[in-house]
């Protein structure tokens, strides 16, 4: 559960978001197994559902991985040297990426790629008065898309930045192929610090997904009713319910809304059957050791570098490396 994210000016036209949202919902219901794509979670209340969510006490990653940050910072950034480009991939509100900008030397430029530009746009602000000599190129795309960096950072060394475990809400054969992806955005000779969440306990890991406030569940079923404001359905979101469970065989948090009753929802001139029990797929979660992560890692193009953990060894900052031309 983790915040997912050519070039412009101000966000894609709202039809085009609004076009891509409907395919992908309408897909994902027409499927055998019925799913909906994690993306779609953080329209503004989603967004102000899961920052509550990283405040959880059940929630570890987001404190776990800020706590690894703020010590090893220096460590992470020093072989940047100076005038580095941070590059983040799907930075959202940007608040980790401060400690790496604080622990390098006099980045050349910091370059958020996110969906939202409102996200972007709060984040420039904010970076703005807390490093005012530092210049910010915000991307509003997903990461996910080819994509090139803007021409005046090309020149310059990047360190990629990919916190909150995000990498985990892809399958591992997805997975590698964006990092293939990532290697090519930031070129030869650059790095990569992303935040790995580490295989444990399922009584550590499923309350986490699953909390006793009901935050999760309230997150998970806010995408249903952004599907009935945004594209007229009719869900009765009373009628579902959420449910996290961990698959041992796949290293995976699954997130589930479950329909309560047999039913019906209408939507786009459509109807979907649902019977008593059956669930949409809204997420999985992998969890990875830390030499699965590193031998994912090479497989596509990296060679891994540093790891750095809690002492719990809950979560993982790992530096990966790419060769020079």
């Amino acid at each position: 559960m983790t915040r997912r994210a050519q070039t412009s000016p101000a966000e894609r036209p709202a039809e085009v978001g609004l076009c891509e949202f409907a395919g992908a919902v309408l897909k994902g219901l027409s499927a055998p197994r019925k799913r909906l794509p994690c993306q779609y979670f953080y329209d503004a209340a989603g967004s102000r559902l899961f920052e509550e969510i990283t405040e959880l006490e059940e929630y570890y990653p987001t404190r776990t991985e800020t706590a690894i940050l703020r010590t090893h910072a220096h460590a992470m950034a020093r072989p940047s040297g100076r005038s580095a480009v941070l590059v983040e991939f799907g930075s959202g509100s940007s608040r980790k990426t401060e400690l790496v900008l604080a622990a390098l030397e006099a980045p050349r430029a910091y370059v958020p790629i996110d969906v939202s530009w409102s996200a972007l746009e709060e984040a420039r602000s904010r970076l703005e008065r807390r490093f005012p000599w530092l210049e910010v190129v915000p991307v509003n795309a997903s990461f996910c898309d080819a994509l090139r960096l803007p021409v005046r950072v090309s020149s310059h060394p990047k360190l990629g930045f990919f916190p909150g475990s995000t990498i985990g809400n892809f399958d591992p054969p997805d997975a590698g192929r964006l990092l293939q992806h990532f290697a090519r955005i930031l070129g030869p000779g650059s790095r990569l610090i992303v935040g790995v969440d580490l295989d444990k306990d399922t009584r550590r890991l499923v309350p986490a997904y699953d909390d006793a406030k009901g935050v999760t569940a309230r997150f998970n079923l806010n995408l249903l009713a952004r599907i009935n404001r945004e594209l007229g359905g009719d869900f009765d979101l009373a009628s579902f319910r959420h449910r996290a469970v961990y698959d041992r065989n796949l290293r995976r948090i699954e997130m589930h809304l479950v329909s309560s009753v047999r039913q019906a929802v209408r939507l786009l001139g459509r109807s979907f059957e649902f019977a008593a029990g059956e669930s949409i797929h809204t997420e999985n979660s992998y969890k990875y050791s830390v030499e699965q992560f590193r031998g994912l890692a090479r497989g596509a193009g990296w060679r891994s570098a540093q790891v750095w953990m809690d002492a719990g060894r809950d979560f993982s900052v790992h530096e990966l490396r790419l060769p020079t031309a």
